[in-house]
């Protein structure tokens, strides 16, 4: 007896799908339970699951893995469908981007902190801080007066 089923050219298309789990139907014919069912883990080798249902349901894990169904019976593969499950990919950026507003967020207020303490150090020790700008200033206007005195002195 031969069966014409359509079989997806790129693979199957689950059933339910959403960011923690996948449901993946095998090829089958009603009655479902007519067939036999080898759920299979695509790797450098296949490895057969214990699962036997026309149906699999599968929670996403770190890495994206293919699933592979073939539908037989009486010994012989009559139809076979991949399917790709695909990794928690949204999860993980969502923790990159927690990370980087974080490093920015206290960024932010070591700068701003340093600059208030900076501010009040100033307001307190305003006598000091004008202190210390009249040396620079003064000595900026000694060193030029001493240039002019040279250029002078060259001069002659």
């Amino acid at each position: 007896m031969v069966y014409l089923l359509k079989i997806p050219p790129t693979g199957g298309t689950p059933i339910s799908e959403d960011l923690a789990c996948v449901k993946m139907p095998c090829i089958y014919i009603r009655p479902e339970n007519r067939f036999k069912y080898v759920w299979k883990i695509l790797k450098a080798t296949a490895l057969i699951l214990p699962n036997d249902s026309a149906i699999m349901e599968v929670c996403r894990d770190t890495h994206s893995v293919t699933f592979q169904c073939e539908t037989q019976e009486n010994g012989n593969i009559i139809a076979s469908v991949k399917y790709t499950v695909y990794a928690k990919t949204g999860q993980s950026r969502r923790t990159t981007t927690d990370a980087i507003l974080v490093f920015c967020l206290a960024t932010g207020i070591i700068v701003t902190v340093s600059v208030i303490f900076a501010m009040i150090f100033m307001i307190l020790h305003w006598a000091a801080v004008k202190a210390i700008w009249k040396s620079k200033s003064g000595q900026d206007n000694q060193d030029k007066k001493l240039a002019n005195k040279r250029s002078l002195c060259n001069m002659e």
